[in-house]
């Protein structure tokens, strides 16, 4: 495994593994028993990167979440584990009843709400600090400031360490930080958005943000990215739920003309390397100039093992130059 520092304390400042293993639906779809599985061996391999979310995984059940949390909180107990491993989650998208969802009844990003669910989550995990907890999505009912400070009151008191925001425009994240940087409060550090290496139709809303795709890590957000070296993005779905296996999954806002292009040069890269086409992309994120850390799921050991043996693979400038040409 490898590895790279993320956050700028010297008293919340972690060294994670390169990827990071997502855990949404562990415990609800994945078994316990699958799910414990893939968690020993991405340990035992020297991933020490687990993330999860207080709403995951509210949707299968028709809940409000919890259900990977309570199963990390599980394994941690059952194997001794303590803080050598390093666990995230988030707030913010939590349905405030069964049967609702983030879209139509969230949380939300009130004081209060940061204060409550924070400790919800330290208790289903059965940690005394969460390592990095996220603003999940957005919430424009609240200040802005109310929710830096909300935020903010945590990690001055120790429950909380570095703190991350997800699925907001770059402008929101700027004046957010703007805000914390003004009043000499810790602000988000780690960026949490979908990126892989298909590129979506921006003017085509997704399934998750039917508002627009706030949740993909666009130009803007990587270029913002670009101006601010000590961020790090940690990108969700950087395998597209299977698509690069499984063309029929892909998400309707992948479907334009620069999609079989950029498939093209990376089956080419694939053959050439004698690797899959999954752990090309995951290479490709992890050899970059942007600091990127892919946050993949698994729900079998072969996939977690294919995952894990991309850390590995190293592409050569002139492979790299090919991907990104492609459009």
């Amino acid at each position: 495994m490898k590895y790279r520092t993320i956050g700028t304390d010297p008293h919340n400042r972690r060294e994670v593994s390169v990827l990071a293993l997502g855990a949404m639906l562990f415990g609800s779809r994945t078994d316990e028993e699958t799910s414990f599985a893939l968690l020993d061996r991405y340990v035992e391999a020297g991933g020490n990167f687990i993330d999860t979310s207080d709403n995951y995984a509210f949707w299968v059940d028709g809940g409000q979440g919890g259900q990977s949390e309570e199963l990390l909180g599980r394994w941690r107990r059952s194997r001794g584990i303590g803080g050598e491993i390093f666990i995230a989650t988030k707030l913010g998208a939590r349905p405030l009843a069964p049967g609702t969802s983030y879209i139509d009844n969230p949380e939300g990003l009130s004081a209060k709400v940061i204060r409550e669910s924070a400790e919800r989550s330290r208790e289903r995990l059965g940690v005394d600090k969460l390592d990095l907890l996220y603003a999940h999505i957005d919430d424009p009912t609240v200040p802005q400031r109310e929710t830096v400070e909300g935020f903010a009151e945590l990690v001055a008191e120790g429950t909380v360490g570095l703190l991350g925001v997800s699925n907001q425009a770059a402008w929101r994240v700027e004046r957010a930080r703007a805000i914390a940087a003004a009043a000499g409060l810790p602000g988000y550090e780690v960026l949490q958005y979908a990126h892989s290496y298909l590129r979506p139709r921006s003017d085509v809303p997704d399934d998750l943000f039917p508002d627009g795709s706030l949740g993909h890590a666009g130009p803007d957000l990587l270029t913002y990215l670009r101006a601010e070296p000590a961020l790090t993005l940690v990108a969700y779905s950087p395998l597209l739920k299977g698509s690069y296996t499984h063309p029929d999954r892909l998400p309707a806002d992948y479907d334009h003309p620069g999609t079989p292009a950029r498939l093209t040069v990376l089956h080419e890269i694939a053959r050439e390397t004698g690797a899959t086409s999954n752990q090309v992309v995951l290479a490709w994120q992890l050899g970059g100039d942007l600091p990127i850390i892919p946050l993949a799921g698994a729900s079998t050991l072969a996939q977690l093992e294919e995952n894990l043996a991309a850390v590995d693979l190293e592409l050569t400038a002139e492979q790299r130059a090919r991907l990104d040409a492609a459009h």
